[in-house]
C-alpha cells in the first residue's frame, strides 16, 4: 500500500515498509546513493550543487562515455565489414539497436578528436578509458578496429566497453577482447554485462542463466531467455553473486566445452553454491558455446536449457561415470576412484544448505554403493571442518527482514479499518457509537484523525497512523455498518473473556461480592 500524502510505503504481508528511496532500493536493487540520483534525475533535481567535486566528475564521466556510444553507433552503418559479421552471428537489427552496439575503426584518433570536437578536456577522456597517452605522448584511442559492445551500469549508464577485434583484423599479437580499464565509474568486478536489462525478467522467472560473452548473452536474449547476465569473459565474483543474489537464488550456467571452459565453469559453480544458490547446468554437446548453439538451432538450445541438470549431477559425470560399470569391491580398487571421490566430496561440502548436503550424499551413495556414514565419515576426514567462504554482506536481504512488528488482534484490524473508513468519508461523526468499542490505545487516534493529523512525535503513534492512512480508500462507506457490527462483536467476545476470568479468579479465592459483579456484568452484556 501506498500513501502519496505521507510519501511512505508499507507492505502488510511481510511488514516492510519504508520511504520512496527504501522502495526504489529494494525494487530496482540499488544502492541508497544510486537510488537517490535515479530519483533526483526523474525529479528534474540537480545534485550536482549540493554534492562533492567526485560527484560531479562522475557525471562527466557518464557523459563522455554516452558521447563515445552514439559515436560507436554510428560509425558502425558506415562499416559494411563489422555489420556483416554481426549478421553472420545472427544478431537481428532490433537486437543491435536496443543494445546498442557500434564500431570503432581503424583509426588511432577518430574518437579521441571527435570528443574534444564536442569540448572535452584530454585528460578527462583518458580518465573516462577511451583513450591512453603511447610513449612519445600522443592521445591515441583504446580501442580501434573492433566491435564495441557498451557496458552499463544498473541503472542503465553507459560505463564503460568491450571492444572485439573482427577476425580478418585479428593478427595474433592483440587480444580477441579488450575491456575499459578501471576508471572511478566502471568496476569490472561488480558489473555484469546486460543486467539493467534483465534485471526483471530475472526477478520474475526466480532463476539466472549465466553465459560468458556479450554474444552469448545477445543471442540468449535474442531468443527469448530474458533472465541471461554475461560475466564478460571475466571471472565470476562475490560482488556478481551479490548483485543477481537480491533477485534470485537460482542459478544456470553454462561453459565451452574444452577443458579450460570446464574448470572454468567448476570454479562459478563451487563459488555460487557457496554463497548458497542452487545451481544447474546447460551442456552443449558439439557447440562451442550459447551463441553458436543458438545461432544453429533455437529450439534445441531452448530445450537444453529447459533440462539443465542440477550441479551434482555434472559432477557425478565428470568424475565418476568411468567408474559406473565396476563392482563395488572392484570400485575401491580402480586407479583414480578414491581421488575423483573426494572431490566430489569436497563439491557437496562446499554446498551452504545442510539439507542439500544430505540430499546429495545419499544420492551419492546410491550410485557408488558406499553407505552414507561412510562418505560422511570420509569426508570429515578428508576436509575437515573447513570454514565456509565467507558470504558477502549486503544492507538488505533477499528475505524480509525479521521483524519485532506485533501482528495486531481482530479488534485491532477492525479499528484499523473502521478509522481508514472515517478518513476516505471525512466523516468522524459516524464513529461516536463506536468509540466504547475501539481498541483503548486506538482512541487518542480520533481526535488528531480528525484535526487532520498525519504525523506524531510518538514512534509507536506516528507508525499506527501509517498503517490507517495507508489503509484509506480501501474500505468503502457500504463497509461501514458491518465494521461497526464486527468490531462490536469482538469488543463483546473481549469482555465475555474477561468477565469470565474474573469470575473464575472470585470463585477460586472465595470472594462473593467480586462474584456477584462479575455475573451482573456478563448478564448485562447478554
Amino acid at each position: 500500500m501506498i500513501s502519496p500524502e505521507r510519501q511512505t510505503w508499507h507492505c502488510f504481508g511481510c511488514a516492510l515498509g519504508g520511504d520512496i528511496f527504501a522502495f526504489l532500493m529494494r525494487y530496482e536493487n540499488l544502492e541508497f546513493g544510486e537510488a537517490m540520483r535515479l530519483l533526483a534525475e526523474k525529479a528534474g533535481v540537480d545534485l550536482k550543487f549540493s554534492n562533492s567535486p567526485d560527484y560531479k566528475f562522475s557525471g562527466l564521466l557518464y557523459e563522455i562515455n554516452d558521447a563515445a556510444t552514439k559515436f560507436f553507433v554510428s560509425k558502425l552503418a558506415e562499416a559494411a565489414v563489422s555489420s556483416a559479421y554481426l549478421k553472420s552471428r545472427g544478431l537481428l537489427d532490433e537486437t543491435i539497436h536496443e543494445f546498442e552496439i557500434g564500431w570503432s575503426s581503424n583509426e588511432p584518433e577518430a574518437l579521441n578528436l571527435h570528443l574534444l570536437n564536442l569540448g572535452y578536456a584530454p585528460p578527462d577522456i583518458v580518465r573516462a578509458g577511451l583513450a591512453f597517452k603511447s610513449e612519445r605522448g600522443f592521445q591515441l584511442d583504446r580501442f580501434r578496429g573492433r566491435l564495441m559492445f557498451p557496458i552499463h551500469n544498473h541503472l542503465g549508464k553507459v560505463v564503460g566497453f568491450t571492444g572485439r577485434i573482427l577476425p580478418e583484423l585479428d593478427t595474433g599479437q592483440m587480444g580477441k577482447y579488450v575491456n575499459s580499464p578501471e576508471t572511478p565509474i566502471f568496476n569490472k568486478s561488480k558489473l555484469l554485462y546486460g543486467f539493467w536489462k534483465s534485471k526483471n525478467a530475472i526477478r520474475e522467472a526466480n532463476e539466472v542463466f549465466l553465459v560468458e560473452g556479450q554474444m552469448d548473452f545477445l543471442m540468449s536474449y535474442q531468443a527469448g531467455i530474458k533472465n541471461v547476465v554475461a560475466s564478460s569473459g571475466t571471472a565470476l565474483t562475490a560482488e556478481h553473486l551479490l548483485a543477481m543474489r537480491r533477485l534470485t537464488d537460482q542459478m544456470v550456467i553454462n561453459f565451452d566445452s574444452d577443458e579450460a571452459g570446464m574448470a572454468a565453469g567448476e570454479r562459478a559453480i563451487d563459488l555460487a553454491q557457496a554463497h548458497d544458490y542452487t545451481v544447474r547446468i546447460v551442456l552443449l554437446g558439439s557447440a562451442k558455446d550459447p551463441a553458436e548453439a543458438i545461432q544453429k538451432d533455437p529450439v534445441s538450445f531452448l530445450k537444453l536449457y529447459k533440462e539443465a541438470r542440477p550441479a551434482p549431477e555434472f559432477y557425478f559425470e565428470r568424475y565418476l561415470a568411468q567408474f559406473a560399470s565396476l563392482s563395488p569391491a572392484d570400485l575401491l580398487r580402480a586407479s583414480g576412484f578414491k581421488k575423483n571421490l573426494r572431490i566430489v566430496l569436497g563439491k557437496i561440502k562446499n554446498m551452504t544448505s545442510p539439507v542439500e548436503q544430505s540430499g546429495w550424499l545419499r544420492e551419492l551413495g546410491r550410485r557408488t554403493g558406499i553407505e552414507e556414514n561412510a562418505l560422511r565419515e570420509e569426508e570429515a576426514k578428508t576436509f575437515g571442518s573447513v570454514p565456509k567462504p565467507e558470504l558477502v554482506k549486503e544492507n538488505f536481504s533477499l528475505a524480509p527482514a525479521p521483524t519485532t512488528e506485533e501482528i495486531p488482534t481482530r479488534r485491532e484490524f477492525l479499528s484499523q479499518h473502521l478509522l481508514a473508513a472515517c478518513i476516505t468519508a471525512n466523516d468522524f461523526s459516524i464513529l461516536e457509537e463506536s468509540l466504547p468499542h475501539l481498541t483503548p490505545s486506538y482512541v487518542p487516534l480520533v481526535e488528531l484523525l480528525k484535526s487532520g493529523v498525519r504525523k506524531s512525535a510518538d514512534k509507536k503513534l506516528d507508525e499506527l497512523i501509517n498503517k490507517i492512512v495507508l489503509q484509506a480508500g480501501q474500505v468503502s462507506g457500504e463497509d461501514m455498518a458491518k465494521l461497526k457490527e464486527f468490531l462490536m462483536q469482538e469488543y463483546l467476545k473481549e469482555k465475555r473473556a474477561e468477565l469470565t476470568r474474573a469470575l473464575k479468579q472470585a470463585e477460586v479465592s472465595g470472594d462473593e461480592a467480586a462474584m456477584q459483579v462479575a455475573l451482573e456484568k456478563l448478564n448485562s452484556l447478554r
